[in-house]
């Protein structure tokens, strides 16, 4: 591994919340600030102390934080055009803020100077040079981001340049390009990068918007032609479509180029640092990510399977393992042996592949995905298909029966109960409980009736239902499938139900993701405190 050393500095907190739909609080900037440090990020920008209150109150808030490695930076603006440097409230602020890092963009397209600032480009010369001054007299280390520099260079390189001067002239410590319109493509990045490297004693860092969807390569463009800094945020969040993607950049830049931006322990870190801020953020992240999406190393045409058996290299760019992710084998109707194989080795099932068993299980599973079932997004609901093929499922309890009555009246909303009689051990539980709709009551009373013989499902919760219809053509006929995510103490899993009738389809989905749980705990059925043959009761939620 090269010596060289690339600066991570992330702007999730500021220009990733000015994505639409990205609201973060103050705490929740802390939790994610606190996060970024431990994983390794040489800088945070945490916001603009100038513009709103809640980013002042971040800045306080971090003054009681102890930091391990990262240094906290304010973002700005230079100052106003014909206001005195030391005069600018902006410029106050951001020292104001008590931070040791201020960030400060100016505009290096002489478009921008002229149609946005309305003013000359010496002036704007002059905001630069003494914007960077002051700060630099304040005791802060000074960044400056060089907006629109590669239309600018484009359009007017000369200008383009000696914007960037005027800031190492200040003393400025980083100047980075940024490409703030993300129209540029790779090859524009590394030429203009090239050329700009050697007229500036001052190390420069990138910073690339994804609107052409070349963010990340116009990163690791930049930083082959001379940048040591990279600028962007976790997930790829921000305005439009998005900074540039440090999940990707990151294991791009060290794993494949050759550079050092974090340990190998932190990098290992990194899937659980994606997912931490996609939560934080109520974000959904795509299965597809690279790197980090739950899809990233999952494999399942037959072929591929067996060549990743073999030798993982033959379908995987790199070991997972290294930014903490995990290889999948999905089984579905485009499943062979391989699949179906390493799928039981993952569970401990013994299936023998010359044996007409497993040869059955796969025609099985074919079947029942052409009826509608998906189980390579329901690996809980296949788990238990697949140790019911082999006998290897205790089971617990069994369906005698279950009603749901609805009411609807002018002065409240409609309400359902649910009345469920399960046979636990050769015990009859008949149990009724009320929900806000006949699902939540039906899983209101499939608990009320398990939960005393089996006390783990009080930490269970459900955390997404979907409903999808597969045959639109049938209309109120149609076949549904109905997907449940479940989750206890972090772990989640995902159970699938199919049917004409979606009641019956939520009550599959349901039942599984219970049945999933209790094999997974090694549960037995516990004697409940209250003896008897029937156990009657209301619960109302």
């Amino acid at each position: 591994m090269r010596d060289n050393k690339i600066h991570l500095y992330d702007t999730t907190l500021r220009d990733g919340t000015q994505g639409e739909g990205i609201s973060l609080s103050v705490e929740d900037k802390v939790k994610i600030a606190i996060r970024l440090d431990q994983f390794g990020m040489d800088f945070i920008e945490g916001g603009w102390p100038g513009s709103n209150p809640k980013d002042m109150a971040f800045f306080d808030r971090m003054k009681e934080m102890k930091l391990n490695h990262a240094r906290i930076a304010a973002f700005g603006s230079t100052c106003r055009p014909n206001v005195a440097a030391d005069e600018d409230a902006n410029l106050r602020a951001l020292i104001d803020s008590g931070v040791t890092v201020a960030t400060i963009f100016g505009k290096s397209w002489d478009l921008h100077v002229t149609e946005a600032l309305k003013t000359t480009l010496d002036e704007n010369l002059r905001m630069v040079g003494d914007s960077v001054r002051f700060l630099k007299a304040n005791g802060l280390t000074v960044i400056f981001d060089a907006e629109h520099f590669f239309d600018g260079y484009k359009n007017n390189a000369a200008y383009a340049v000696s914007v960037l001067k005027a800031a190492e002239e200040a003393g400025a410590d980083w100047v980075v390009l940024c490409d703030t319109n993300g129209g540029s493509l790779p090859d524009e990045v590394f030429t203009i990068v090239s050329a700009v490297v050697p007229q500036l004693a001052v190390p420069l860092g990138i910073h690339a918007h994804n609107d052409g969807e070349l963010a990340v390569a116009n990163t690791l463009a930049a930083i082959r032609a001379g940048a040591m800094q990279v600028q962007g945020t976790v997930n790829g969040i921000g305005e439009r479509c998005g900074n540039a993607n440090l999940v990707s950049v990151i294991p791009n830049l060290q794993l494949k180029l050759g550079y050092s931006c974090v340990s190998e322990e932190n990098l290992g870190q990194l899937t659980k640092l994606s997912r931490y801020v996609a939560e934080i953020a109520n974000m959904s992240m795509p299965n597809n990510q690279p790197f980090v999406g739950n899809s990233a190393f999952a494999h399942k045409g037959g072929i591929h399977v067996s060549a990743v058996l073999k030798n993982p290299q033959t379908y995987e760019h790199m070991e997972p393992e290294l930014i903490g992710n995990r290889r999948r084998v999905l089984v579905s109707e485009l499943a062979g042996q391989s699949n179906l194989l390493a799928k039981a080795d993952e569970l401990n099932v013994s299936f023998d592949q010359e044996k007409a068993e497993s040869r059955e299980m796969i025609k099985l599973i074919k079947e029942r995905e052409y009826q509608g079932y998906q189980y390579e997004g329901a690996e809980a609901s296949l788990s238990l298909l697949m140790l019911e093929g082999t006998g290897k499922l205790n089971e617990l309890f069994s369906l005698e029966s279950f009603k749901i009555f609805m009411e609807k009246s002018p002065e409240r909303s409609i309400l359902s109960e649910a009345m469920v009689k399960l046979n636990i051990n050769g015990q009859i539980m008949h149990t009724a409980a009320e929900g806000n709709g006949p699902v939540n009551a039906l899983d209101h009373a499939l608990r009320k009736a398990l939960e005393n013989h089996f006390p783990c499902l009080g930490e269970m919760h459900l955390t997404d239902y979907k409903v999808r219809v597969l045959d639109e053509g049938e209309a109120t006929a149609a076949k549904v499938r109905v997907l449940i995510e479940s989750a206890r103490n972090g772990e989640k899993w995902s159970t699938v139900g199919v049917s004409t009738n979606i009641i019956e389809a939520s009550w599959e989905a349901l039942v599984d993701s219970v049945r999933y749980l209790l094999w997974k705990e090694g549960c037995e059925a516990q004697e409940p405190e209250i003896q008897g043959e029937l156990k009657v009761g209301i619960a109302n939620h």
